[in-house]
This record gives structure tokens, C-alpha cells and sequence, in this order.
């Protein structure tokens, strides 16, 4: 079953890239006290992904921090090094570009997307979430193949 609005974000951690290399981060300390727009992608440098999704949240950066957002982090069952390159490579500097590398975190959300018949292992599914304090206000979760609702754009005009 997949978190809904209401819950607690479960415990778990993600990877990020720090000054000195890779730093494993606390959910619950990273959420708390604060609102956080979290967006997750099946893939990076994926055609959808590296085209649409995590280009939306770049160009719309300034215009979701207006609607009082504290943190955009971007998810995805990737390493740590991967998610770092993706950033980079689209100007994604003030995102925070967290790996999920054993899809642990994606799978204790129940937001996890099978496509071993694509020779990709479990991913993330596609989706954008609004956490305030670590509590789910808001779900925008695509179904699987599409990116509609998880988009910067929808999101921004639904805040």
C-alpha cells in the first residue's frame, strides 16, 4: 500500500552529495519543522525524465519557493554519483538531488515501480509530493508510463 496524504513520511534515509563525498541523510531529521516539495523520477538521464520532469523543477525553482516552500528535493532509485552528474548536468544546483540507490526509501513509501521486464529493476514511480514536517499534504502521483500531475507545472498551479 502506498503513503497517502495525512501519514508520516516512514523512517529511512537517501544519499546526497556533500563537499567531501557521499552523506546519508535522516528522513525524519531532513523533513522536520519544515515544508519540503519532494519529486521522484524512475530514472535519471532518462528520456522523460532528464526532457521534462526535472527541467520543470529548475525553471519553476523561484516561482514554487514563493508558495513557501523551503526545500525541492528530486528522488530517484539511482547512486548517489548518478543524481550528482543528473544535477549538474542541468544546472539543478539548488535541488536536492537524492539517491535512493536500493530503492529502500521508494519501497517503504509503497511507491515503487517493477520494470525488470525492461531490464531496470525496481524503480521509483513518478510522482510529487508536498511534506510539511514530515506529513504528506499532498500527493501528485502519475500512473505508471505517464507524467502528467508530477509535473513542476501542475504542481505549481495546484500550491
Amino acid at each position: 500500500m502506498s503513503i497517502l496524504v495525512g501519514d508520516m513520511l516512514p523512517h529511512g534515509t537517501f544519499q546526497v552529495m556533500g563537499e567531501e563525498g557521499p552523506e546519508t541523510v535522516d528522513v525524519a531529521e531532513f523533513f522536520a519543522g519544515k515544508t519540503v516539495l519532494m519529486f521522484a523520477v524512475p530514472g535519471a538521464f532518462t528520456p522523460t525524465c532528464s526532457a521534462s520532469h526535472l527541467p520543470g523543477f529548475v525553471v519553476h525553482y523561484d516561482a514554487l519557493k514563493e508558495k513557501g516552500i523551503d526545500d525541492i528535493v528530486c528522488l530517484s532509485v539511482n547512486d548517489v554519483f548518478v543524481m550528482n552528474a543528473w544535477g549538474k548536468a542541468n544546472n539543478a544546483e539548488h535541488l536536492i538531488m537524492a539517491a535512493d540507490g536500493l530503492a529502500e526509501f521508494t519501497c517503504s513509501l509503497g511507491l515503487e515501480l517493477d520494470i525488470s521486464a525492461a531490464k531496470m529493476g525496481i524503480r521509483s514511480r513518478r510522482y510529487a509530493m508536498l511534506v510539511s514536517n514530515g506529513i504528506v499534504q499532498q500527493l501528485w502521483l502519475d500512473n505508471p508510463g505517464e507524467y502528467k500531475v508530477s509535473s513542476a507545472e501542475y504542481v505549481l498551479s495546484q500550491l
